[in-house]
């Protein structure tokens, strides 16, 4: 586990540029040579500065410093081997690779540039400059990567050795798991809300027009809990992450203008731009949602109690009876719900809202839920009947009800053994060098590194 850890930090996925510096003066070094490549002392500090930063306390610093050095020079390796197989890549890809970094970046900070121009000690430029050899490398890797291990699969018989390997009683506990569908019905929001709505974001136009600061209603207003704390910030965002009624609007404001209200699915919105760097945009925005009348919910209640009785006493299947009834979109997967998160249908407790998890847990395989409210993905209010299918309970993981979990280990395994393997081979005939204090490290044993 450790090592998969040390490997997302190497391939950039924190923050890996930190200057040099606090004060003192650090002596570098040549720790290991790779063909035509070189690891300093200060890459090996970094990371590990980095590394102790994220997870605070380091039990054995030796055994991390190896991990570190043994994923440096894996990653020189593979770098090395790109170039004798004239491997390319495009300065579009590095381009979208490094700004994608950048805009993850951005959304951890709420959009807050001089937050990480400080964490780095460097300008936004300067920092882009670092990381591109960073993302050129890490294109570079990932082609090789795939070369190696792109066609390997793995057969239901070397599933079964992979499990008898491990052992029953070695096998991981896995968490309870529920697989559930619904049946969907969302109240109309009449006119009169709708032009209500609209006319509440005028005003709220015209205030900022006349001097108030935006941040300041959107915190009040905003129906969008993920940016009201913020003032309505959005942080960067890049064309195509939005909504397009939203982002034809957005994409054309000038510095510090304000639309006119915007409908998209989630509701309506008012937007103001902040800044715009190309085709990334940092824009904030007051969003309200219509609300059904008390009449209308209770139609949509007594709509939904009516199905479940139907659907009950006619023996009704689940995908049938979304057809029928159901306006979620949820309908054209038969009504089952798929977990965002890894697109499964099968959920646990930490993928599923208190909500939710609290419905679903109470129902036994083949029930229906009373009729519950929910908001859907688009934020907008609605009610819906909740359909258990399955629910497996807390047990170690065995081939009858996780094989699919099985099956990925298995896969895994034989891609990493593959690349050790590789490594193996290439260490014969690359020219490799380890600084003397860093041949104690097992990786240099290990791949018989002279």
């Amino acid at each position: 586990m450790r090592k998969i850890i040390l490997s997302l930090l190497l391939t950039g996925v924190v923050f890996c540029l930190h200057a040099q510096g606090g004060g003192g003066v650090s002596i570098d070094g040549i720790v290991a040579v790779i063909g035509k490549s070189i690891i300093m002392r200060s890459d090996l500090e970094k990371h590990y500065k980095d590394y102790t930063a994220q997870y605070r306390t380091v039990e054995d610093p030796e055994d991390v410093y190896c991990t570190i050095l043994e994923n440096l020079v894996f990653n020189k390796l593979m770098v090395n081997q790109a170039e004798l197989d004239s491997i390319e890549v495009t300065d579009e890809e590095v381009d979208y690779r490094l700004n994608s970094r950048i805009q993850y970046f951005l959304q951890q900070t709420g959009g807050d540039v001089k937050f990480i121009e400080n964490y780095f000690n460097k300008s936004m430029a300067e920092i882009k400059k670092d990381m591109r050899e960073m993302m050129y490398e890490q294109a570079l890797i990932e082609q090789v990567q795939s070369n190696i291990t792109g066609s390997i699969t793995v057969t239901p018989s070397e599933v079964h050795q992979f499990a008898a390997k491990i052992g029953p009683d070695s096998m991981p506990i896995v968490s309870t798991t529920y697989q559930f569908g619904e049946i969907v019905k969302i109240p109309p929001v009449s006119e009169e809300e709708i032009a209500e709505v609209t006319n509440r974001l005028n005003t709220y136009r015209e205030r900022v027009l006349r001097g108030e600061k935006f941040g300041a209603l959107a915190r009040l207003y905003s129906d969008d809990p993920g940016s009201a704390s913020k003032g309505g910030d959005l942080g960067f965002v890049e064309r195509g992450s939005l909504y397009p009624e939203f982002e034809a609007v957005a994409f054309n404001l000038k510095s510090g203008e304000i639309s006119q209200v915007v409908k998209t699915q989630a509701g309506y919105h008012i937007i103001q731009m902040i800044e715009r760097r190309g085709e990334s945009i940092r824009v904030a925005h007051i969003l309200i949602q219509p609300k059904p009348s008390t009449e209308e919910q209770v139609k949509a209640i007594t709509y939904l109690d009516s199905v479940r009785a139907v659907i009950i006493a006619e023996k009704m299947p689940l995908e049938e009876a979304a057809m029928k009834f159901s306006e979620g979109i949820t309908k054209l997967n038969g009504g089952m719900v798929v977990n965002p998160y890894n697109s499964s249908l099968s959920f646990d407790r930490q993928s599923m809202d208190d909500a939710t998890y609290t419905t679903v847990s109470k129902l036994i395989p083949g029930e229906y839920s009373e009729c519950v409210p929910f908001v859907n993905d688009d934020g907008v209010m609605a009610y819906r009947l909740i359909y258990l299918k399955e629910k497996v309970s807390e047990h170690k993981a065995n081939l009858v009800e996780d094989y699919d979990m099985i099956k990925n280990a298995a896969l895994e395994q034989k891609k990493y053994d593959a690349m050790e393997k590789w490594v193996l081979e290439k260490v014969k005939v690359t020219n490799i060098k380890i600084a003397e204090q860093y041949k104690f490290c097992p990786f240099v044993s290990k791949w018989q590194i002279p």
